[in-house]
């Protein structure tokens, strides 16, 4: 079966051998950055190409491929072991890890100490040429924003604006180059990434600050699935405690309530990606005219 993702190769490569090894089914991983992901998967299904048969990464993507059909319902004996609430209700494709966005630091540059208490603390002076964001974090900007009402939300955004911070587009590089020592902290890092990487001895930690935007990432099998029973017994190993467990050892956030981890004991408020996307381009064009076009 073939698997496109946005998941990282240190990830989707053992995920992958574990499920081959348990079902002797082979897997094919594409992977590439979300919107990477979204453009092939549309461009095959207008082409009527139908290769892929399980498709996985952010939810925002997710919620737009299943707008244009591109999914069937997900059945899975593990949908009992996901929050309901993280669940939509079309079941077109379902979470299967989270993503948290939290200040990231390089421990060689940053004492855990020195970072400020909240968000509004990187406005002081003293952080600027020092903090990072990822290009495409628009989504994290209009959760605060509506977190903490219009005007504050703005308020803090353009003020962070003049803080010029480094933006650097991928979440994985935006990691890397922390712990690289290049950016001293990044203040839109998924945890998992930070986690894998301090897991491998790099000079990076993490911490979740309030308000904790989440957000989920999703599983699908595509509607002309060529191997529809085998991209079911992907999407079931991934939603499995076996899968999950897998995916927390590698510094992953397992959305199964089967699965305990540290990475998730916190309070988060969750991106709703149905709204996210209705709102796409006013936040999009908001972004990108505070940090991209600088």
């Amino acid at each position: 079966m073939v698997l496109y993702t946005s998941l990282a190769p240190s990830e989707s490569g053992p995920l992958a051998k574990a499920f081959e090894k348990k079902s002797g089914i082979k897997v094919e991983v594409w992977r590439a950055l979300s919107e990477k992901v979204v453009q092939r998967a549309l461009t095959e299904a207008q082409a009527r190409r139908f290769a892929v048969d399980v498709i996985e990464t952010n939810g925002p993507e997710m919620e737009m491929l299943a707008r244009e059909q591109l999914f069937r319902e997900v059945k899975s004996p593990y949908l009992a072991d996901i929050p309901a609430a993280t669940i939509p209700k079309h079941r077109q494709w379902i979470p299967d890890r989270m993503n948290f966005f939290v200040v990231a630091y390089n421990t060689n540059m940053v004492q855990r100490d020195d970072l400020p208490p909240s968000y509004q603390g990187f406005l002081d002076p003293r952080w600027k040429g020092r903090i990072g964001i990822e290009a495409t974090d628009a989504e994290w900007m209009a959760t605060l924003v509506k977190k903490w009402g219009e005007k504050t939300g703005m308020a803090y955004f353009r003020r962070l604006a003049d803080m010029k911070p480094d933006v650097r587009k991928g979440h994985v590089l935006l990691a890397e180059l922390i712990a690289a020592g290049e950016i001293p902290v990044g203040l839109t890092v998924y945890n998992a990434n930070a986690e894998s990487l301090k897991r491998r001895g790099a000079p990076i930690d993490w911490v979740p600050m309030q308000p904790v935007v989440a957000r989920a990432q999703g599983i699908a099998i595509a509607r002309n699935a060529p191997h529809p029973q085998a991209a079911a017994a992907f999407v079931d190993f991934v939603l499995s405690p076996e899968g999950q467990e897998l995916l927390n050892s590698m510094g992953r956030v397992p959305v199964s309530t089967k699965v305990r981890t540290h990475m998730n004991q916190f309070d988060y408020t969750l991106v709703d990606s149905a709204t996210v996307l209705d709102e796409q381009d006013k936040w999009l064009k908001e972004w990108d005219r505070l940090f991209v076009q600088k």
